[in-house]
């Protein structure tokens, strides 16, 4: 099929990549709860990194050696640049710095500095011009507006705690059912590393515009990225963990986390994430970044014993207007882009219509 990059597609369209979107974000909520209880356990950062890119480059590599074989000999050297690129930025530096700011942090903490990305990618997409802002339009203030009560809530479920509610019963030996022993937090320093993720993160999101029109495929981009954040991270690794056993995965939790991550965090959540940047432009797939904050605060609330407090409930509902918000004015301009007949010009602030990508992306 062909992949319009002109961000166009039929509401069936806007759903279908919206339910995609809401699954990457389940994907990332058991990807934070059991990071974490994996990296409290002793597993360290880098080799982590390479052991999951490694799994969602293999896994990748099986989908596009059967669905996009023919198109491995278009890749060029230009196209090798971009994944190198692309890679740095999503797999090596983002995902390292995430994890260094778990590590320090909790699952939740983390999950709040997430909401960053949906407010960077928005101003970086602005300023490059991959997005309209056009304030004087009704499609334009939408947008705007869904952003900032996203990211209201997201502050909301992390400063106003309010009344706790005891909803159900609190797991009290959820640390003996795991073996995790209790961390000492150092959130001033994860917090730098957090936003650091979420800067490259944006930058990544705006990346994968060039790297859709670059690459002739999306699995093999998927899966050479893959390989090449899986070498990136050797490379780092080998220098900062020197000793034989930091490479050893010493618990049945952590080679769960490395094959959950590897499968629906790396080679399932980049092929989807792509797809979404195709038809939809940079600042839509991030837009779905709150909901990870709903679902791991539930998540943590029923099988961890936290408490769920009145602010979490307000910064949840908040959330999901926002998206909506966002999600009904990027329809409103995609339905009056269509009505536009083929030869006219979009806009002065888009920028000129790209051709078309043939990829066998069956979705």
């Amino acid at each position: 099929m062909e992949k319009d990059v002109e961000y166009r597609g039929g509401k069936g369209g806007v759903v279908r990549l919206s339910l995609a979107m809401v699954l990457v974000q389940v994907f990332q909520t058991g990807m934070a709860i059991m990071s974490k209880l994996a990296l409290d356990q002793g597993m360290l950062v880098f080799p982590f990194l390479v052991y999951r890119n490694a799994i969602g480059a293999l896994c990748v590599a099986c989908l596009a050696f059967v669905l996009e074989r023919k198109h491995l000999r278009k890749l060029s050297w230009r196209g090798g640049m971009w994944i190198f690129t692309n890679a740095l930025l999503g797999l090596t530096l983002g995902m390292s710095l995430y994890y260094y700011g778990l590590r320090d942090t909790t699952a939740a903490y983390s999950s709040i500095f997430l909401n960053l990305i949906p407010v960077a990618t928005f101003a970086f997409s602005v300023m490059l011009r991959t997005e309209k802002l056009d304030l004087g339009r009704v499609e334009g203030v939408l947008k705007v507006f869904g952003t900032i009560v996203c990211v209201g809530g997201a502050m909301i479920i992390s400063l106003h705690k309010g009344k706790t509610l005891n909803l159900w019963p609190l797991h009290a030996h959820v640390s003996e059912i795991t073996k995790v022993k209790p961390k000492i937090h150092d959130f001033s320093r994860g917090t730098g590393f957090l936003v650091g993720s979420c800067l490259c993160y944006a930058c990544w999101f705006i990346l994968q515009v060039k790297v859709v029109k670059e690459l002739p495929c999306i699995y093999w981009g998927t899966a050479l990225s893959c390989l090449a954040g899986c070498l990136q991270s050797a490379v780092v690794g080998v220098l900062v963990n020197k000793e034989k056993t930091d490479w050893m995965v010493k618990t049945n939790l952590q080679l769960g986390t490395v094959l959950y991550s590897g499968l629906l965090n790396v080679a399932v959540t980049f092929v989807l994430v792509t797809w979404a940047v195709s038809k939809k432009g940079p600042a839509f797939p991030p837009m779905f970044a709150p909901l990870s904050l709903i679902f791991v605060t539930i998540t943590e609330t029923i099988f961890m014993g936290l408490q769920l407090t009145l602010g979490s409930i307000l910064g949840m509902i908040l959330i999901i207007a926002g998206i909506y918000a966002f999600l009904w004015g990027k329809s409103r301009e995609t339905a009056e882009d269509e009505s536009l007949p083929s030869h006219s010009v979009l806009c002065d602030s888009r920028p000129a219509p790209n051709p078309p990508i043939k990829s066998d992306l069956p979705i």
